[in-house]
């Protein structure tokens, strides 16, 4: 009995570290357990609003996605996001903590979109270490699922804001501690989100 137990075991923990880990990437969020209020920190202003949804039917991989469901106006801001440090402690689910990452061995980030060819920009934020956020725009020109691919070199600072305890010193410090999507005003549409990951150097 404590041989199978055993093996069940090994199994179980081969099968998360071949989840997880590729040749290509580490699977950081794949936004497969629940997605509620409590598991996502999000929300819009200045008359700006989001809503975050379960998707099962849309989904890159696995059993489901986000979906985001958006009106971006002039003046307006929203976010959503996963991690840690932030107003929603119940975000910080990635499936991998982001200090037992070795960031080291890492380029940049990964997602996938389903886009709906709206046109409209989107944003891609990620928070360091010291809460400086650092930023990222993609067009939703496409239909379909899309792979998006952001280089660490390829994030400039967020000019418009930062937190208020953020140390402004310009460059990424490891490690990221959550990332954020913000469509860009003016426009509105929906978005399905699913597997972020670390891109391997």
């Amino acid at each position: 009995m404590k041989r199978i137990l055993f093996l069940v075991s090994l199994f179980c923990l081969f099968s998360i570290e071949r989840d997880l880990f590729s040749q290509e990437g580490l699977l950081i969020d794949d936004f497969e357990g629940p997605i509620t209020k409590e598991t996502v920190d999000y929300g819009g202003g200045k008359g700006s609003s989001v809503e975050v949804f379960v998707e099962e039917d849309i989904k890159s991989s696995g059993n489901r996605s986000l979906k985001v469901i958006y009106e971006a106006v002039l003046g307006g801001y929203m976010w959503i996001a996963r991690g840690y440090d932030l107003d929603v402690k119940g975000a910080g689910d990635w499936l991998i903590l982001p200090e037992e990452i070795n960031w080291k061995d890492f380029k940049g980030i990964s997602f996938y979109v389903y886009g709906e060819d709206s046109k409209n920009r989107v944003v891609f934020d990620i928070k360091d270490s010291e809460n400086e956020m650092h930023r990222f725009i993609f067009k939703d020109d496409f239909s379909g699922w899309k792979k998006i691919t952001c280089d660490f070199e390829d994030f400039f600072v967020r000019a418009d804001w930062q937190p208020e305890n953020a140390e402004r010193n310009f460059i990424i410090d490891f490690p990221i501690k959550s990332f954020q999507f913000e469509p860009l005003p003016e426009g509105k549409g929906t978005l399905y989100l699913d597997c972020v990951e670390l891109i391997r150097k």
